[in-house]
């Protein structure tokens, strides 16, 4: 057999696995029963085991060092499918089979004791097991990079290309030019939330509206569904089997809402690349900063539009006639854009919230790099959002246990958020320049601004770097300035706030 035909056989059963320990993670975040997890975590030691063997054998080892000996007869694609493989064969070769399976095992279990910590405002009994995680995640990037910054391998997982002096010049422009701004603006008399906010919505009529959005959103529903979880996430196997999750609070509606286009952003992503992409190492979004520039496109851009709401106002008016009776459009549009120091990420309102980002990335950076211990983590993360936020968490529920991240192991996908967001904004300028996207959001024909995504972004899977197709998108390297200008212009107007 050719190598190349070979190379395909071998991704090919790679993907199976992969399907199989996805339909796993699926179930494990929304219906799994409580005492299923110790036989499914046999299981996964077992498919996991499996997969190890295949990424590591001779066929797979020999089979890539052909084809990188004859690199010059492929295309730009295979080029690139090639060089991640043998990106993704370097990280595991070099770690012991029995570490990683017993890694996937400790993942498996950490998601239950995460979220039950979370839920008894316990983090003495999450914290060995984060432990271990954070023990784990260093000694495999040095494995991997023994010379290489431990957190820069762990960024690159989720960024590719993006190290800690990207994103230290990154977050620095936020924190000389945005959060001067921030502060001016928190240090006003703020109006209290709108009573209405807080009212009572149940649960089915605000499923009723995130099901209503599915649609406005161009979601395709022969491909993919919405079901609820702890903390809400998107899922894929293929374009053609896309689903994601959201959450529901009674007395805080607004939640569900943005949570659901969010998430709806990062489905339509995964639902728009094209499926020839589907069995080689090139499927699916090509980072989490990309992906996230995605959601907070549609959460943010749009969905916190007034021209968005004043689409979809009467809709929701109509599912909640009494709760928001008394409530204008104009009520609505600025309650939803309200500016506050919070606690919690995923409540956070959009110009307080790459402050919640650097906050966790400085301490991702310092249990990292550093030798800070489990022990100092609830400490640390309260001085830190005393110091960013001017707020500190009265429980560890509300502050270093509240995201799911660490439980699953993805240390270094923090930044993303706010680099998504940026990007956000700089794809969001050169988009006002091709179509009319104001006319698309207020005449409810979101479709014209998906199929531009898709053309632009969506199409390409993971064939193109992250920094390659934001710079062939934009026709510019990355730039945050964008993203601060278009804050400042929003807020300065919501709240007044002139540049001095």
């Amino acid at each position: 057999m050719e190598p190349i035909a070979k190379f395909r056989e071998i991704v090919k059963k790679q993907k199976a696995y992969g399907y199989m320990l996805n339909i796993i993670g699926w179930d494990s975040q929304t219906e799994a029963p409580r005492e299923a997890f110790a036989r499914r975590g046999e299981m996964v030691g077992i498919i996991s085991g499996e997969m190890f063997k295949l990424l590591t054998s001779q066929d797979t080892i020999e089979g890539l060092g052909q084809l990188f000996e004859s690199m010059d007869q492929f295309d730009d694609a295979t080029k690139r499918e090639l060089l991640r493989a043998k990106k993704q064969l370097d990280k595991i070769i070099k770690i012991p089979e029995n570490e990683f399976v017993a890694y996937q095992m400790l993942l498996n279990k950490a998601q239950m004791v995460w979220q039950d910590a979370k839920e008894k405002n316990d983090y003495a009994a999450f914290k060995g097991v984060l432990a271990e995680i954070i023990t784990a995640n260093k000694k495999f990037a040095k494995y991997y990079a023994p010379e290489a910054s431990a957190y820069n391998t762990m960024l690159d997982d989720f960024e590719e290309g993006w190290t800690m002096a990207d994103f230290d010049q990154f977050f620095d422009v936020l924190k000389k030019e945005l959060v001067p701004f921030v502060r001016k603006l928190l240090a006003q008399k703020q109006p209290p939330v709108a009573p209405f906010v807080k009212r009572h919505y149940e649960k089915e009529k605000q499923k009723e509206f995130a099901d209503y959005l599915i649609d406005v959103m161009q979601f395709n529903r022969n491909r993919g569904l919405m079901k609820q979880s702890v903390h809400p996430f998107t899922w894929n196997t293929s374009p053609t089997d896309v689903r994601f999750t959201n959450r529901y609070i009674e007395d805080y509606f607004l939640s569900s809402i943005f949570s659901a286009v969010h998430e709806l952003g990062h489905a339509i992503y995964e639902q728009q690349v094209d499926t020839k992409w589907d069995d080689t190492m090139l499927n699916g979004g090509v980072s989490m900063g990309i992906h996230e520039s995605q959601s907070r496109f549609f959460e943010n851009i749009v969905g916190r539009s007034h021209l968005f709401w004043e689409a979809h106002y009467p809709k929701l008016k109509s599912i909640f006639p009494e709760q928001l009776k008394d409530v204008t459009l104009e009520d609505f549009y600025r309650a939803v854009n309200r500016s506050e120091a919070s606690l919690i990420r995923v409540e956070a309102d959009e110009l307080t919230y790459p402050l919640h980002i650097m906050l966790r990335y400085e301490i991702e950076r310092m249990f990292v790099e550093g030798d800070l211990s489990v022990d100092d983590l609830p400490r640390i993360w309260n001085e830190k959002s005393q110091e960013y936020l001017g707020i500190t968490p009265k429980t560890d529920s509300e502050g270093i246990l509240q995201d799911v991240h660490w439980s699953g192991g993805m240390i270094g996908y923090f930044p993303t958020y706010a680099l998504g967001s940026a990007i956000s904004a700089q794809i969001y300028q050169t988009m006002a320049q091709e179509i009319n996207v104001d006319q698309a959001i207020r005449d409810n024909k979101l479709g014209i601004v998906t199929d531009w995504l898709k053309e632009k972004i969506h199409q390409y899977g993971s064939s193109k770097s992250p920094k390659q197709l934001l710079e062939e998108v934009t026709h510019e390297s990355f730039n945050p300035h964008y993203y601060v200008r278009y804050l400042k212009a929003k807020y300065g107007e919501l709240y007044n706030i002139k540049e001095d």
